[in-house]
């Protein structure tokens, strides 16, 4: 696994060298505009980032910490999460590295559900989080301090309502009360453990959930941790089959499809040595099958392992144990799917920067070709001329330049028009807005504490977003026709071959929110009535709603502000190559008017500038070839 990672890693880091070497003779060139400037930093800055997400999703007492334990931790001589009959993960936990941070656990308390606030909000918030240190180098203090994801504390009945976590209604429940009236709780809301394992060092971070329950009432779970996952291990237990619960989690939260595993644990409690090694695997292979068929997943997508043999296996060094557990067969799907689904998801993106990357520098080399070779049979059909030709087409050539300075003059009524729409775009997409829409559906929530009044606010809320986007949309479309018209009038008007704007769009954020969306009316679009901690419930899931929403929207604004920042780039960068161009063949034509023996001079100048041109558009396209060279390696290879 090490090995995979590391190999995938170093294909990550080919691509980033054949980038930064693309970037760096492009600046040398002169090449090196704010538009690309600003797509190779977010290129660069995506691969810096790249994360692989593994999800363990599983009800209580089916041994997933063990599993967890025993693929990631064995090399550590003992269980490094707790790991025990009952409950031992009580709160969603975090697995990975940040180099810049010391090793360490971070705990966000309960109490923050109370607060209109998700997870998400509170990540970089350094005050709200408990943070104990983390002693990499003694496995058993590390152990006891990673014990806090299975703290708990009792509260009464009214305060785990006001969190979300008690439903009176629910007839089950009630049974769960101490003699006393209170409900056990988790201490903690959400657990980040940064440590520098080999695999988490190599970008890897591993959740883990707590019970199915609480897929339903943590929003953090249902909205975006599980669904960003790359990878998702839904983990039953051989001696307790498939439960209504599995089904209904299974399907509402997670689903067949790439990378989404079943894995059957426990499988020691069926080895018999009263029965036979055939009849033990006949009947494992029965109830694989059996799994596979009330999930609706092929039988090679449920794997049967036992996740206790094998870390046993693996600290012991037993090969015979660790070959009867079958962890190898989970341990090579997970990373065949894992890896290459993640590597294709990053060669997509990376093939449409490039593309857009290098159709803009070779139109900007083109121009720089064309501008030499306009000058070039200038300067040749001055060859025998006399100096009242020559001064012709001196005046030709100051002609040429009024005239371009005028459409100058001209561009900047465009740019008055440009800028409004800006405004307007704004007006429509800024952050103001959503924070108004969040205000809404939160007074709409306090007036009406029915499921009609409640959904409706939402419903209502994912409604305007849309339509905001929709209004965007629309203004982006509008900014981008008129500015594809003031670059081919620009073009017509001087000869010049412009690349057009870059292009952009939001749809990729109406689809994100559409998503949230989808997610939301799984968990409550059906029910028709909501009690009291539901309705709790709820609001505490549309916090996670409109951090989601709101994080999506930045990234929209975002993208929208450097869209606009640089939407004129190709142009100015046309503009000045041309007005630069126009300098130069006047200056020489002046010189050649002052000195005629210079002539010849000049001309091999501008012949050795037209090589050396030459030799940058093939430089350009090498560098171009070494970058799609990496992305779309079929093996994963070490960087060269």
């Amino acid at each position: 696994m090490v090995r995979d990672l590391e190999q995938y890693s170093a294909w990550r880091q080919g691509v980033v060298a054949a980038l930064q070497d693309y970037r760096a003779w492009v600046a040398a060139a002169g090449l090196l505009d704010g538009a690309t400037e600003q797509r190779l930093a977010a290129t660069l800055a995506r691969l810096a980032d790249d994360k692989l997400s593994v999800a363990f999703v599983a009800e209580f007492s089916r041994g997933k910490s063990e599993l967890i334990n025993a693929i990631f931790f064995a090399g550590y001589g003992q269980r490094i999460l707790p790991s025990a009959a009952g409950r031992t993960t009580m709160c969603p936990t975090e697995l990975s590295y940040d180099p810049a941070q010391p090793p360490s656990i971070r705990l966000l308390p309960i109490e923050t559900r109370a607060a209109n606030l998700s997870t998400s909000d509170y990540r970089d918030d350094l005050r709200a989080w408990t943070v104990l240190p983390l002693n990499v180098d003694a496995a058993d203090e590390m152990h006891e301090v990673f014990r806090q994801v299975s703290q708990t504390r009792l509260v009464t009945v009214e305060e785990a309502q006001r969190y979300g976590l008690y439903d009176p209604e629910d007839p089950d429940l009630p049974v769960t009360l101490s003699d006393d009236g209170m409900v056990e709780i988790s201490r903690w809301r959400h657990a980040i453990i940064n440590f520098p394992h080999p695999l988490l060092q190599q970008g890897l971070v591993i959740l883990d959930t707590p019970g199915l329950n609480a897929i339903g009432t943590e929003p953090e779970l249902t909205l975006n941790l599980i669904p960003h996952a790359h990878a998702v291990l839904f983990i039953l237990a051989a001696d307790t089959g498939v439960t209504k619960s599995d089904i209904e989690v299974w399907r509402e939260h997670i689903g067949a499809g790439a990378g989404r595993l079943v894995v059957l644990n426990k499988i020691d409690g069926m080895w018999d040595a009263l029965r036979s090694d055939a009849a033990v695997d006949g009947e494992i292979g029965r109830q694989q099958e059996h799994v596979a068929h009330l999930l609706g997943v092929p039988a090679r997508q449920v794997f049967p392992v036992s996740a206790h043999k094998a870390l046993v296996a693996k600290i012991t060094d037993d090969a015979d144990l660790l070959e009867r557990s079958r962890i190898h067969a989970l341990e090579a799907a997970l990373f065949q799917e894992l890896i290459p689904a993640k590597q294709e998801i990053v060669r997509r993106r990376l093939a449409d920067d490039l593309a857009s990357l290098n159709a803009a520098q070779q139109a900007l080399l083109a121009a720089r070709m064309r501008g030499i070779n306009e000058q070039l049979h200038e300067l040749r059909s001055l060859r025998g001329k006399n100096q009242n030709v020559i001064a012709l087409m001196m005046r030709r050539v100051d002609a040429e330049k009024k005239e371009f300075d005028a459409s100058l003059f001209r561009l900047q009524a465009t740019r008055a028009v440009f800028t409004r729409l800006s405004t307007e775009l704004y007006g429509t997409l800024g952050m103001d807005v959503l924070r108004d829409h969040v205000l809404h559906v939160r007074d709409a929530m306090g007036r009406s504490r029915f499921s009609t009044g409640m959904r409706d606010a939402v419903r209502v809320f994912f409604d305007s977003v849309q339509a905001e986007l929709e209004a965007s949309e629309r203004k982006v479309a509008e900014i981008r026709d008129m500015m594809e018209v003031m670059y081919r009038k620009f073009a017509g008007e001087h000869g010049l071959a412009i690349t057009p704007p870059l292009p952009f769009s939001l749809a990729k954020y109406r689809s994100e929110v559409s998503e949230v969306e989808a997610i939301y009316q799984k968990q409550f679009g059906t029910a028709t009535l909501l009690m009291t901690s539901r309705v709790v419930l709820i609001e505490r899931f549309f916090d996670t709603i409109a951090s989601q929403v709101k994080r999506c929207l930045k990234a929209a604004n975002a993208d929208a502000e450097g869209w606009l920042k640089h939407i004129m780039t190709p142009l100015e960068a046309q503009i000045r190559q041309h007005k630069d161009q126009l300098k130069h063949r006047q200056a020489s034509i002046q010189r050649i008017h002052d000195a005629t023996d210079s002539l010849e001079q000049k001309i091999e100048a501008f012949e050795a500038g037209q090589a050396a041109l030459e030799q940058q558009k093939a430089r350009l396209a090498e560098l171009a070839a070494a970058i799609g060279h990496a992305v779309d390696a079929q093996r994963i290879a070490a960087a060269a």
